[in-house]
């Protein structure tokens, strides 16, 4: 029985795919323990995995960013994020950049050593490692430790082309594009980064592991034996890494009850439905939900310009939501707002999803073969919605600039094509799915073992 350690950040929308994977592995014959901060113990014992503390990052996110506690001056980064994504795409993603650059290898000597007495305790046969935990890759290199890499975005977060870079969308819905003149400063900007990160991790391998080869790219840097992609295997996507076995595990998601959601969720989408009404599920992820400006003009165009219902995840902006004049007049046969909502199980009844472009609400949608409208803010959003519009999974808006009548003829081209392209990529992603990407990441990984 091999011994799996899986690190995540203590992200909830990292940790939560990644400890599926874990689980996938366990019923596949073996011993997987969850490596992450305290908060997310629970978690692992959800899935029935061991628990091992470890923080990699300063950050967390353990469901809704507003109300989870950050340190030092991460909450103010967090509000400059938001506040960049009401300027537009290329200035948030100007904001993570900087952000990026002045935090580009946090406290890489304590995660290494961190790692090193995890594995003195745990001595597992080989680790799986969120990619974006860029620290624990180095530590991974430097320690000369078999690990697997797991990319919880978009497949273009690992460049493998000579002109990409992270940060920079390799590519763009038609509702977002940029002009040249932005694209050539946010290009100017990750090409720098680029650069800055690359020598920051040579000379940390330097002081650890002076033998190896200087690393070539740090962005880059991913297992050479393989790495599991949280995504579907759709056309046009960008090479995987050249030495990895490349595993698109489509999705990384529970199996849905046949009923969906909970008894007391079932009655909201009972009651919604009624009379044959199309539900519309709207929900931001984790971070963005901060965002109540576009939550309330999605909201208020399905309830004014379409006969559909809409339930809304409004994280910590419920409240807010509450004091538009439409919403607190809609009918609760029409608009349930919830703060955190059961997004997977409430997609088995929902006809529409209208999200921010993350990995997991898009491949949520994807696996229950629910269309979407995309609303991408920042990160691999925009290659996300570029993707749904090019494989017939939906559309995409500029939240900025969409107005009620835009979103409201979206929403209801997308309740006229009653999801039927969707449910043909359901089925072919939910025939690979976490067990198909454990299993090949067992057969991978095996010569690995120490």
């Amino acid at each position: 029985m091999p011994r799996v350690v899986v690190i995540s950040p203590p992200f909830h929308s990292h940790a939560a795919p990644m400890s599926v994977l874990g689980a996938a592995l366990r019923e596949e014959g073996a011993e997987v323990t969850l490596a992450c901060a305290p908060a997310f113990a629970d978690l692992a014992e959800r899935r029935g995995l061991r628990f091992a503390e470890l923080t990699v990052t300063r950050n967390a996110n353990t469901g809704v960013a507003e109300r989870t506690a950050q340190a030092g001056s991460e909450t103010a980064r967090l509000r400059e994020f938001l506040e960049a994504t009401r300027e537009g795409a290329v200035p948030a993603l100007l904001a993570q950049a900087r952000h990026r650059a002045a935090d580009m290898l946090a406290d890489p000597n304590g995660i290494l050593e961190a790692v090193r007495e995890t594995d003195r305790q745990l001595r597992p046969d080989w680790y799986v490692v969120d990619q974006l935990s860029y620290p624990v890759t180095l530590s991974m290199h430097c320690l000369e430790l078999p690990y697997a890499t797991f990319c919880p975005g978009h497949p273009s977060y690992i460049p493998t082309e000579p002109d990409s870079y992270f940060g920079l969308p390799r590519s763009w819905p038609e509702a977002v594009r940029p002009a040249p003149d932005d694209l050539d400063e946010l290009r100017e900007a990750v090409v720098e980064n680029d650069r800055a990160f690359t020598r920051s991790f040579r000379d940390v391998a330097r002081r650890w592991a002076p033998h190896l080869a200087d690393v070539e790219r740090a962005f880059a840097l991913c297992s050479a034996k393989a790495v599991v992609f949280n995504y579907p295997s759709l056309p046009n996507l960008p090479p995987p890494p050249g030495r990895a076995a490349a595993i698109y595990a489509g999705h990384c998601t529970v199996a849905a009850r046949p009923a969906g959601a909970d008894e007391t969720w079932r009655a909201v989408a009972t009651r919604l439905t009624s009379g044959g009404r199309p539900l519309v599920l709207v929900a931001f992820g984790t971070f963005l939900s901060a965002r109540h400006d576009v939550l309330r003009t999605v909201a208020e165009a399905v309830l004014t310009r379409t006969d559909a219902s809409v339930i809304v995840s409004a994280g910590d902006r419920v409240a807010e939501l509450s004091r538009s004049p439409v919403l607190a007049a809609a009918s609760p046969d029409r608009l349930h707002l919830g703060d955190v909502v059961p997004q997977q199980e409430l997609l088995t009844h929902c006809t529409v999803m209208v999200h921010h472009g993350g990995n997991n609400s898009f491949t949520e949608c994807v696996a229950a073969g629910v269309p979407s409208l995309v609303l991408p803010f920042s990160s691999d959003q925009f290659a996300i919605a570029h993707d749904v519009e090019r494989s017939g999974l939906g559309t995409a808006l500029d939240p900025n600039s969409a107005g009620p009548a835009a979103i409201a003829a979206a929403i209801e081209r997308l309740v006229s094509t009653n999801g039927e392209q969707s449910r043909g990529w359901a089925r072919e992603v939910l025939a690979a799915g976490p067990r198909y990407a454990a299993r090949r990441l067992l057969d991978v990984m095996a010569p690995a073992t120490r």
